[in-house]
């Protein structure tokens, strides 16, 4: 899968800007705060539907502006040639159009093109709080297919439905509460099983893979190992969430479930979120992230767009050139503020200023 071409209007700092992407690698050159974050934003949003910085709609529209237009040219490896169109509003809900077709939901853009993002802020992946690690595993799920995204919001829906349930109760298990908390708990043990499955297999698949990749980057023998083992899947989930019930209840939250899991990551037989160093934690994290991407390009037949955001001054020389070494194949987009490593040889270089392309 290969974006030839993106088109921003009134998208963060850009007014109205193009880029023409090579097959191989393009680098997008310029100082910080010019706009290179915000380009990759806008790639990966044509994917996803989400910020990878987690920002709102609202913000990812210029400052001054009521639109934003996010517009590419893809190509997929069948030879089909794809027009995928964004209009974001303040005010209203994202215009999707694929080939000047709108779509019903914009959701079914989710497999249309496929985004890779590695940033620096994806040290929170090894560093942060297991929020950032399932989000990860999710969005692996439903980027590996479509049917987690449907499941994913189903169990978010579940949730939020119990969790408003034993709020309403006060802290105080009534029958009817009881017998409203059985059906709920019914629903959520389906889905929750369904995930839990999904996570168990996703990981067992992800860690030997994200062993290949550190071992790559770091350029020295490692043992990396994943593990998500949440124990509520080993006691059954009907029998944890009958035995949390009172505790929840009296909290007025769902303790326990997929809405609770985390993945434990090690580094030579110890936690790296508390004993690995911030190079071996940044190095894990980009681990993790081209594991993913591995993953998806096999399933798919294609690899994904790779956005390799400012990561670069991110890295030591010896591992930024043996992550330029290593790049997985297909398309891949590099952005920078400083001077390109002589191991990066891009086939494109396109340098902005203040949200425009400057000539050449």
């Amino acid at each position: 899968m290969i974006v030839t071409r993106l088109e921003l209007v009134d998208f963060r700092n850009y007014v109205e800007a193009s880029f023409q992407f090579h097959h191989g690698i393009t680098a997008i050159v310029g100082l910080n705060g010019q706009g290179k974050t915000n380009l990759a934003e806008a790639l990966a949003y044509l994917a996803s539907l989400d910020s990878f910085r987690g920002a709102p709609t609202d913000a990812l529209i210029r400052v001054g502006a009521q639109t934003a237009v996010v517009r590419a040219t893809v190509l997929h490896p069948d030879g089909r040639e794809l027009l995928v169109e964004l209009e974001l509003s303040r005010h209203g809900r994202t215009r999707v159009q694929v080939n000047k077709q709108k779509l019903g939901r914009s959701r079914e853009l989710l497999g249309v093109m496929r985004v890779t993002v590695f940033s620096p802020d994806d040290l929170a992946l090894v560093k942060g709080s297991p929020q950032e690690r399932r989000r990860f595993m999710d969005d692996t799920l439903v980027a590996l297919a479509l049917k987690y995204d449907a499941l994913r919001l189903e169990l978010d829906r579940i949730v939020k439905q119990r969790n408003t349930l034993l709020k309403q109760a006060a802290g105080r298990l009534t029958d009817e509460l009881d017998v409203t908390l059985d059906v709920w708990d019914a629903k959520f043990a389906q889905v929750g099983d369904q995930f839990g499955h999904a996570r168990a297999v996703l990981i067992a698949r992800l860690s030997p893979m994200v062993a290949e990749a550190y071992e790559q980057l770091a350029d020295r023998r490692s043992v990396v190992d994943l593990r998500y083992e949440p124990a509520w899947r080993a006691q059954g989930f009907v029998t944890a969430l009958a035995a949390a019930r009172g505790d929840d209840v009296r909290r007025g939250v769902s303790t326990v479930g997929p809405h609770r899991d985390d993945v434990e990551l090690f580094i030579g037989g110890l936690p790296a979120r508390t004993h690995a160093s911030q190079g071996e934690q940044r190095t894990l994290a980009l681990a993790l992230r081209l594991a993913g991407h591995r993953m998806v390009a096999e399933k798919a037949g294609s690899s994904p767009v790779l956005v390799l955001d400012d990561v670069l001054s991110e890295l030591d020389p010896r591992r930024s050139a043996a992550l330029l070494t290593h790049l997985p194949p297909g398309q891949v987009v590099l952005t920078t503020a400083g001077v390109l490593p002589a191991a990066a040889h891009p086939d494109a270089i396109v340098r902005i200023e203040s949200g425009a392309v400057l000539a050449e």
